[in-house]
């Protein structure tokens, strides 16, 4: 017997050798007794046969070697798989595992496939993988995803089953790892959900419209913007022009701007379903397709919050700038060296005439040179951040050194630029003025106060003297040796009275008569006095305003003015020259600075009174009207003249001003308050008795009330003489006293206005709480503004102004004791 060889040659001459041998073998066995012909014929039979089966089994043979080859390939081509591939029979047994399998699943052959389930990580991978297990014993299609713990690392697999055609229940199962797929999926899935989220509430709006404008898409900003959601905006058949403001007619249904439907940038504005208005800027590309379809791909900003901003800063900017302005102070700006970078007018305004005004020229120029220094080093601590609040007063330069002060504040850099310095000017010569006008005021009211007292002084002091005159006069009668002496002390002693009311003038106490004057009348009554007050060698002239309004003033106070005023000029022409008086009507519906004083708005009637004399000096003009103040020589003035005149005047109510230019001459300007006609005139004081030849004896108790004792004993021996019981009092309390012990025996009380303890008011009141009837005549130094008789109820109070004659006592007290 030959012996196979691992030939396909060998193994096929092998078979035929055992052919030939067995086709012999037979022909023996069963050739016995047959002829050599029909042996060869039946072995050759017999061979053939043999030999036919040997290559039927030689052909199977090679099948079958083909077939473990492919299914070597197969098995090779598996295990070099990235994925694991198995393959279970029915009762869920691996009959095949690829090494990917057994490596990463830990699955092998022979195992079963249900293993896996104590790996897995979760409940889902769990039902997963019955799913899949189920689908495998039933042999159907299916696909599922588990996860397993490895140990390290939380693993996915994606798994396939399906059945194995022609095996049987067979199944093959593909197993995959994707985790780094599903890791990559869902990264990409995050960053498309980010930049889905971006797209859709960017700051800024996105939509797509087509030719008709209908919205194919819209970001939720934009939806937002236009009171939708993006959902409503491209599904609900809105179109683009929907939401513009003012739809352009003749644009197509995409464009925005009718004159260029294709423009890249447009501004417009689109409103809101609820009404809202936005300004926006819309970037855009227009495609336009073969078709003629149109579609765009649009970005909306808007720029309303930020319009808004910009409007409320120019707003801003325009009132800084109104403010920075309108200040009436001024304001400038300067750099770190002190040079001008900035001011307003009334900055300029302020240093008009005292330096030309120019960016970049040193503040310090409008600072006076001995104010320079200490300026400087204020602007420096400024600079330096060493800000205080005191202001810097400093003059100005050139001839008028007008007062001001500044106030320094550090600026910080801004925009890049240098520190500097905002400086606040304020304008204090007005100030200063009136601080000294004040001054004045204060020392001309403390001299007017003086001089009040020294009038009310003197008047009791005249009024002594002037009535013990009288009582000397009734018993040296003319003729007598003794008259003329004692007529002398009389009139000196009313030339002091004049003067005392000259005090009282300027004072403003003195005791005024006033009523509705015609000032044309007055002063034409006054001109032929005025004309012999003036002299010859001088020209007077009248000229008289038309309609008037009439004024409430003493005539004689306001003639007192003129002639002292008339004097004065005569004084300053002593070559002669003109003297020149004219009248009119003032209205002013705002007030008016007249000098030291500011005159209230209304209707006055101003009387001018100017002469063309030497003129008054400036520096002398603001001290004109103090008291004692005179440019005439000794001897020749009191210097109460013009203080005379303005004390009149404001008593009146009534303002002075005055203007004169040395050399030309100077001019007086009164101006009286028009009277209310409909208005009754202030209660006039009866003015004093004149001497007349009437009998002024009398009867009657009188109750006289006087502190200073020369006026009591005159006052009282004078009634005595005329008849009269006189009950005398040194004080209000003693009065009283006397008013309580015989109440009805007074019939008329004279008394003292100003007195210690109880003055004169007081006392009238008191008595007459008791007698109400009882008459009352009140005699004073000062002014009827300190005692005003109609303030007291009742029966009316009489006044009788110091210094008086015995006539004039005798002639008061007759006519108010026969008053009924």
């Amino acid at each position: 017997m030959v012996t196979q060889t691992s030939t396909p040659r060998g193994t096929v001459l092998t078979l035929v050798i055992l052919a030939a041998g067995g086709a012999l073998a037979l022909a023996g066995l069963f050739g016995a007794g047959l002829s050599l012909e029909v042996r060869a014929g039946v072995m050759g039979g017999l061979f053939l046969v043999m030999l036919g089966a040997v290559m039927l089994q030689v052909r199977q043979m090679a099948r079958q070697r083909a077939e473990i080859h492919r299914l070597d390939m197969v098995r090779d081509a598996y295990d070099a798989a990235v994925a694991s591939h198995l393959v279970t029979r029915p009762d869920g047994t691996i009959a095949y595992a690829n090494g990917v399998a057994a490596k990463l699943l830990d699955l092998r052959e022979g195992a079963r496939i249900d293993g896996i389930a104590g790996k897995l990580e979760d409940e889902g991978s769990s039902e997963s993988f019955a799913r899949l297990n189920a689908a495998a014993i039933h042999c159907r299609t299916y696909k599922g995803e588990f996860a397993v713990f490895d140990g390290a690392f939380l693993r996915t697999y994606e798994a396939r089953v399906r059945p194995l055609a022609n095996h049987g229940r067979a199944v093959h199962w593909r197993i995959e790892d994707v985790t780094e797929r599903r890791e990559v999926e869902a990264a990409m899935r995050d960053e498309q959900a980010k930049l889905t989220d971006f797209m859709d509430w960017a700051p800024v709006g996105f939509y797509s419209v087509d030719e008709d404008g209908r919205f194919h898409f819209a970001n939720s900003t934009l939806a937002r913007w236009l009171g939708l959601d993006s959902t409503e905006l491209t599904r609900g058949g809105f179109r683009l022009h929907d939401f513009l403001a003012e739809p352009p007619a003749d644009a197509p249904p995409f464009a925005i701007d009718a004159a260029d439907p294709f423009a890249d940038q447009v501004e417009t504005a689109m409103r809101s379903r609820t009404g809202r208005v936005l300004q926006v800027s819309v970037s855009q590309e227009v495609t336009q397709g073969e078709d003629g379809s149109v579609w765009t791909r649009s970005v909306v900003r808007d720029h309303t919050h930020m319009r808004q901003i910009r409007e409320a800063l120019r707003v801003s900017e325009a009132r800084f700038k109104h403010f920075f302005d309108a200040a009436p102070i001024g304001l400038a700006l300067v750099d770190r060296d002190g040079r001008l970078n900035e001011w307003n007018p009334a900055f300029e305004t302020m240093f008009t005439g005292i330096a030309e005004i120019e960016a970049g020229m040193p503040v310090a120029r409008l600072v006076d040179q001995d104010n320079k220094r200490d300026f400087l080093a204020r602007l420096r601590d400024s600079i330096n951040k060493r800000d205080t609040d005191a202001p810097f007063e400093f003059r100005t330069p050139g001839e008028d050194h007008r007062a001001a002060a500044v106030f320094a504040r550090h600026l910080d850099a801004a925009d890049g630029g240098a520190p500097g310095v905002i400086l606040q000017f304020i304008d204090q010569t007005d100030q200063k003025n009136l601080e000294q006008r004040f001054v004045q005021s204060q020392k001309m009211q403390a001299i007017g106060q003086l001089a009040g007292g020294i009038a009310h002084d003197f008047n009791n002091l005249l009024t002594a003297m002037i009535g013990f005159c009288d009582l000397l006069l009734q018993r040296h009668r003319a003729g007598d040796p003794s008259f003329t002496d004692i007529m002398q002390i009389k009139q000196n002693a009313n030339r002091a009275a004049n003067l005392v009311r000259q005090l009282l003038a300027f004072s403003r106490q003195q005791t005024l008569q006033p009523r509705l004057l015609n000032v044309t009348d007055t002063l034409a009554e006054l001109s032929h006095l005025l004309q012999r007050l003036i002299g010859e060698n001088m020209e007077l002239e009248m000229v008289h305003g038309r309609d008037l309004g009439r004024v409430m003033v003493d005539a004689g106070q306001l003639e007192q003015v003129i002639v002292n005023l008339a004097v004065n000029a005569r004084d300053a022409m002593p070559d002669g020259g003109k003297l020149s008086i004219d009248t009119g009507s003032l209205s002013s519906k705002a007030p008016l600075r007249l000098g030291n004083d500011d005159m209230p708005a209304g209707d006055y009637v101003y009387i001018r009174i100017g002469d063309t004399g030497t003129g008054i000096a400036e520096d002398n003009l603001s001290r004109i009207f103090d008291p004692f103040f005179s440019t005439k020589e000794i001897g020749k003035g009191t210097g109460l003249g013009l203080s005379t005149v303005y004390g009149i005047v404001r008593q009146t109510g009534g303002y002075v001003q005055v203007s004169s230019t040395v050399g030309k001459g100077t001019e007086f300007t009164i101006y009286l308050p028009v009277a209310q006609e409909a208005a009754q005139p202030a209660e006039a004081l009866p003015e004093p008795a004149k001497a007349a030849a009437r009998d002024l004896t009398g009867v009657g108790n009188i109750l006289l009330v006087e502190d200073e004792d020369p006026v009591r004993l005159f006052s009282a021996r004078a009634l005595r003489n005329k008849g009269y019981e006189v009950i005398e009092a040194r004080s209000g309390m003693e009065a009283l006293e006397k008013l309580a012990e015989q109440p009805d025996k007074i019939d008329l009380l004279i008394t003292d206005v100003v007195m210690p303890e109880i003055d004169g008011p007081t006392l009238i009141v008191k008595a007459r709480e008791s007698m109400p009837d009882l008459k009352v005549i009140c005699i004073s130094g000062y002014t009827e503004d300190r005692f005003r008789p109609s303030d007291i109820e009742g029966a009316p109070v009489h006044f009788l102004a110091k210094p008086f004659s015995l006539q004039q006592l005798a002639s008061k007290v007759k006519d108010v004791v026969l008053q009924a």
